[in-house]
């Protein structure tokens, strides 16, 4: 299994995923409605097996309930001259997530009720949603709130909120065995770069990637969701079968910017996605951020509630809330995810894919340790230091026992798992080496 990408994405993998989320960008996404929809229609473009599912509002799931059905057209503040401040068509940040309909003329003070801005971030529009509580508002930077004159406004929220579906959409990729490698990540949020886009942009890439797989192992399930409900809608229609199946997992979220690497464990802590993930991020970032369980916040809460307990862990760059961009209008496809922070972040998670796939037991066949000279894979020289440059694949021979897997022994050895595949291949061709 190369991890050579070009024949799929010529231009890069990042450059792929940049100009997808460019795609992205200017679709108001939310937890239901057309935004959704687009996304998702996009998506399958992509990628042709991707099945959509509609959920009626008013399902229950597990102890949710799938909300009324939420379709913004237009939204704006005018002041008494008919000059339009706050404009959703410009950002579409500015409008409450999931605000009700309205349009009628408030004074200044009547007004501040319902709008939000961050004090500390003064050019920055905040994201902030109501999904659950009916309620309207608008967002926008404290600059322009600070601008704002005593006097009458005229607010208009042109939306329809009213029983409807929720969509979301999975793939499965068939493998040798039914053993499931399963990847999650969300599309329910408008226009956010690092919180939003790069999650469904290096999915649909590694899902690319993972059909044009030749011997898969696993199969594979990769799930598009709205975040929290959808993960919960999910499980709810699927757990039996995914308890059974699911070997390993990651939600995906938070992949795209330059900063840093992030990993956040599974609640159980000790899975193989976070033993992997563990080992990926220590030989690509050795100070990458490692964070617990109590700093959760996305779907592995549902992946990983008691009674669910998938074996879900999380790799990213920068963690959700920890960078200062983050649910603002500043988390952006220019200053924040860029396509050399979206190649890197794909790189970490089909890295982590790829140990998983090949992580097989090696056992030596030979009795003793092999001739490795006569086959040309060991100096025909003895001299002092000659050794050294085969001393990782006579340290790594020592544990084929047939008992230790590849990770057993890139661990034992603190060695990159990659680094030691490369070397099982020619033992393996030379008939030294077999997979029990």
């Amino acid at each position: 299994m190369k991890l050579n990408n070009n024949v799929l994405f010529p231009s890069g993998v990042g450059e792929w995923c940049h100009a997808f989320a460019r795609r992205l960008w200017p679709i108001s996404r939310s937890l239901t409605g057309p935004g959704t929809r687009e996304t998702l229609r996009l998506l399958k473009e992509e990628l042709p097996d991707l099945k959509i599912y509609d959920i009626a509002s008013g399902t229950d799931a597990f102890d949710w309930t799938v909300p009324d059905e939420w379709t913004i057209h237009d939204a704006y503040i005018e002041d008494e001259d008919g000059n339009r401040i706050v404009d959703f068509k410009v950002n579409n940040l500015h409008i409450l997530g999931y605000s009700e309909p309205i349009d009628t003329w408030l004074s200044l003070e009547e007004l501040e009720k319902h709008l939000y801005s961050l004090p500390g971030q003064p050019e920055a529009i905040p994201y902030v949603t109501s999904y659950y509580k009916r309620r309207w508002g608008f967002c926008l930077s404290q600059t322009m709130r600070d601008s704002l004159k005593p006097g009458q406004y005229h607010v208009r929220i042109e939306a329809n909120l009213a029983p409807g579906v929720l969509n979301y959409a999975d793939l499965i990729i068939p493998g040798e065995t039914e053993k499931e490698i399963f990847l999650s990540t969300y599309v329910c949020h408008p226009s956010m770069a690092n919180n939003e886009l790069s999650g469904p942009t290096v999915t649909a890439a590694l899902a690319k990637w993972i059909a044009a797989m030749p011997d898969r192992r696993y199969t594979y399930r990769i799930v598009f969701i709205p975040e929290t409900i959808g993960a919960i809608i999910y499980l709810s229609r699927n757990l039996e079968i995914m308890r059974s199946k699911v070997y390993a997992g990651f939600n995906v979220t938070c992949i795209g910017d330059d900063r840093c690497y992030s990993y956040l464990p599974s609640r159980n802590g000790h899975t193989i996605s976070d033993r992997v993930a563990k080992h990926v991020l220590s030989h690509i970032e050795p100070d990458y951020q490692s964070y617990t369980w109590l700093d959760r916040g996305s779907d592995e809460r549902q992946y990983c509630a008691p009674g669910i307990d998938l074996p879900v862990a999380t790799i990213m760059r920068s963690k959700y809330g920890k960078y200062p961009e983050y649910h603002t209008s500043m988390d952006d496809l220019v200053n924040v995810v860029t396509p050399s922070g979206l190649a890197g972040g794909f790189n970490a998670l089909q890295r982590a894919i790829s140990v998983i796939e090949q992580n097989v037991k090696p056992r030596v066949k030979t009795l003793g340790e092999p001739q490795l000279g006569k086959r040309g894979l060991y100096p025909d020289l003895s001299a002092k230091g000659s050794a050294d440059s085969v001393r990782v694949m006579m340290n790594m021979i020592s544990y084929c026992d047939g008992k230790h897997s590849i990770l057993d022994i890139a661990e034992n050895l603190n060695a990159p798992f990659w680094e030691l595949q490369s070397l099982i291949e020619p033992l393996i061709a030379e008939g030294l080496v077999e997979i029990t």
